[in-house]
């Protein structure tokens, strides 16, 4: 048993040497400067492609914007198509119905039967209480 416990215990020797350092070859040390430099412009890479995707023309926040101006058009274009209708049938209104072409007439143009009087009746501005004309 003691000489299992001489091999276990540390040589005097090895107490006073100066730790052993690794020694590193120059093809290692270019391989892994390789490494660094492969590993650093693929992370560059990866993060250009990550802003495009988010930032691009065709990125994430160009699809959103693309989406709201769309909504915006749809209902744009049903509006649109709600006033279309409602001209054809005010077309076809007055084609077909003679009193809503006088009445058309009467409002737009202002025209009068013969025998008829206009009356312009015209709102007179409010003055502060308490002061005078100046007419």
């Amino acid at each position: 048993m003691t000489r299992y416990m001489d091999s276990v215990q540390p040589d005097a020797d090895a107490e006073v040497a100066a730790p052993r350092s690794k020694r590193r070859f120059p093809a290692q040390d270019s391989r892994d400067r390789r490494r660094t430099l492969i590993s650093g412009a693929l992370f560059t890479v990866l993060c250009m492609l990550l802003i495009n995707a988010v930032l691009g023309e065709n990125g994430y926040l160009a699809t959103l914007a693309a989406r709201r101006e769309e909504a915006a058009l749809l209902a744009r274009r049903s509006r649109l198509r709600l006033e279309n209708q409602e001209l054809k049938l005010a077309a076809r209104r007055l084609t077909t119905d003679p009193s809503a072409l006088e009445e058309t007439a009467r409002r737009e143009l202002g025209l009068l039967r013969p025998g008829e009087t206009l009356l312009v009746i015209r709102d007179v501005e409010r003055q502060a209480p308490g002061a005078t004309a100046s007419k």
